[in-house]
């Protein structure tokens, strides 16, 4: 591809992904505005975590997949923002003195550290519940069988078959010897799940048959897989101030990653061969599928 052509489609991808930080933000503002009562501090803690910083790469996947299906724009946000609301949680979650112990997540204070323990579990334990209230609204799609397959997949991501369950893989291997089928198992649960979930969301919507899914699903399998690689390699060797968290965590805790077990350039190879492999997926795509592409190319160019 032309340099030219590669240096267009990263403007194109930094305006679309400035947008969707923007419209999820505002989603999110709405949605938790103040309440006026004794459950303020409650709704500051999910306004803390939940608006500003962060990728927003799940919603952004959403919207893109949904441009391959003409689906309606405020609908697909609405999706996305679910998806947003879980991985939120899962971060305030894990942030957790009995967890990670964090203290700072997207640049600003972790939410325990902000508010208190008990607040930042009650914040996560609304996020989630409020994930699956945007899906079973009526708002979210007319057909009462598009969201309750919406609300099925979700589930089965965020639990213990997707993210929960690689979680808690991720906490039993400090200081196990694990070898790269065991950490692709674990990655493609607890990163990769609800990646997956963010681009099957749109065939859901487009009632796509669940045949018809399997490019799609390989899409976004492939790009867990790759941004996983580019986390581990940020956490080896990225900027913290970038990054807006402390980095080098998983070496310190004894936990095997791909770099340590592939090396930083293998890695970095195996990371470009993945977006290689899920740009062949759309290939029966036209332009429509071209912010996905974006998605693909430059989701192990990032530095957080």
């Amino acid at each position: 591809m032309p340099v030219e052509t590669i240096d267009c489609a990263a403007e194109e991808l930094k305006a679309e992904s400035a947008q969707v930080r923007v419209d999820v933000d505002k989603f999110f503002a709405n949605l938790l505005a103040p309440t006026g009562d004794s459950r303020q501090r409650l709704f500051d803690a999910m306004r803390h975590a939940a608006i500003g910083g962060g990728k927003r790469l799940r919603p952004l996947l959403t919207i893109a997949a949904s441009r391959l299906f003409a689906i309606d724009p405020a609908r697909a946000l609405r999706v996305g923002c679910a998806i947003e609301a879980i991985h939120v949680y899962s971060l305030i979650h894990d942030d957790l003195p009995c967890m990670d112990d964090a203290e700072l997540r997207r640049g600003k204070l972790t939410v325990h550290k902000a508010f208190g323990e008990a607040e930042a579990v009650l914040a996560g334990d609304s996020l989630h519940a409020l994930a699956f209230e945007i899906l079973a609204d009526p708002d979210t799609s007319d057909d009462p069988f598009v969201r309750c397959e919406l609300l099925l997949e979700l589930a089965r991501a965020a639990g213990p078959s997707g993210m929960a369950g690689g979680q808690m893989m991720d906490l039993i291997a400090e200081g196990q010897t694990l070898d790269l089928p065991a950490i692709t198992r674990l990655q493609q649960l607890k990163t990769g799940a609800l990646i997956e979930y963010s681009v099957e969301a749109a065939c859901i919507m487009a009632k796509l048959p669940a045949e018809s899914r399997t490019p799609y699903r390989g899409y976004a399998r492939n790009i867990g897989l790759a941004f996983q690689i580019a986390d581990d390699l940020i956490d080896h060797s990225g900027d913290e101030a970038a990054a807006g968290k402390p980095l080098g965590r998983d070496a310190d805790a004894g936990k095997a990653t791909f770099v340590s077990l592939l090396g930083e350039d293998r890695a970095r190879q195996q990371a470009a061969l993945l977006v290689e492999q899920a740009i062949e997926h759309l290939s029966g795509h036209g332009e429509e599928a071209d912010l996905l592409r974006s998605i693909a190319r430059f989701a192990i160019e990032r530095d957080h």
